[in-house]
């Protein structure tokens, strides 16, 4: 149960980081923000991020193995960056529709996979 918590939060966490990284490259779109400076677009982002942390944080220290969770250092990062990508695949087909996935990215998300098989191979 615990894994399943682990990549909950993690899935939770990413969409967050996704949003603070990426969403104020569609503030302009806004009204209220389309003459946002950078120090604001910053501040907003950071806001974002403190929830990426509220969830990031509690993820790792339950899924850690040497806090009893299922999982070592090497196996939480490995999951974290394969959801980071997933979420961030799909906020950019939903909200950068311009952008393309390419099959260069496929190929890429392919060797993402096999690290996570090597990593989790005993």
């Amino acid at each position: 149960m615990k894994a399943f918590f682990t990549i909950g939060l993690l899935i939770l966490s990413n969409v967050f980081m996704t949003l603070a990284w990426y969403g104020h490259l569609k503030f302009k779109e806004l009204k209220w923000f389309e003459n946002a400076g950078l120090i604001t677009i910053v501040l907003i982002s950071w806001g974002l991020a403190l929830f990426e942390y509220c969830f990031q944080v509690p993820a790792n220290k339950i899924g850690f193995n040497g806090n009893g969770g299922p999982f070592s250092l090497m196996q939480l990062k490995v999951i974290q960056e394969v959801i980071t990508l997933i979420v961030f695949v799909i906020f950019s087909m939903i909200f950068f529709k311009n952008e393309t996935f390419k099959w260069n990215h496929a190929v890429g998300f392919l060797f993402l996979i096999l690290a996570v098989y090597f990593i989790f191979r005993k």
